[in-house]
């Protein structure tokens, strides 16, 4: 089992919270969150926590930017040896399609075009892994995942070209 990180987090009233962590090799990082959303990154001396080292304040894109760079991704090493490309597309259930009324299974989208239907939108519901006898009405919106060609294909099925 994986270490974890220890973070306590402190309040500070009228200002915000301040957030604390130790690295293994005993540096001392603390994030101040005030209250406006401004974010202050700061090294501490492990000996002395007010003695503060350094400090920058981060904006709230340069904050994403930073925990995006420091967010471990778990299928990076995937992506290193496997080159897929995937599209998601929204299509729309209009007037001519030949589905309006009938179910997912009737398309046969998956065995037809190797694209799969994860969702239909339906004003504000959203079914997420529709089952085969899922049954299309007319505005529903198709949330389709797949190869380039396979989602094409299936807006052209739906479309009922």
């Amino acid at each position: 089992m994986e270490p974890t990180a220890h973070v306590s987090k402190t309040a500070l009233p009228g200002v915000g919270t301040r957030y604390d962590l130790t690295t293994e090799a005993g540096r001392h990082l603390s994030v101040v969150v005030h209250q406006d959303g401004r974010r202050i990154l700061s090294f501490h001396d492990p000996e002395d926590d007010d003695a503060c080292k350094d400090a920058t304040a981060l904006s709230p894109h340069e904050a994403t930017a930073l925990s995006e760079l420091l967010t471990p991704d778990p299928v990076a090493h995937l992506r290193q040896h496997l080159e897929i490309d995937l599209v998601t597309e929204h299509i729309p259930v209009g007037r001519r399609s030949p589905y309006v009324g009938r179910t997912l299974g009737a398309t046969q989208a998956r065995t037809r075009t190797g694209a799969s239907i994860v969702a239909v939108l339906r004003r504000t519901d959203a079914f997420p892994s529709p089952s085969p006898a899922f049954r299309f009405a007319l505005g529903d919106t198709l949330v389709v995942v797949g190869t380039r060609e396979g989602v094409d294909a299936v807006a052209e099925l739906i479309a009922g070209g």
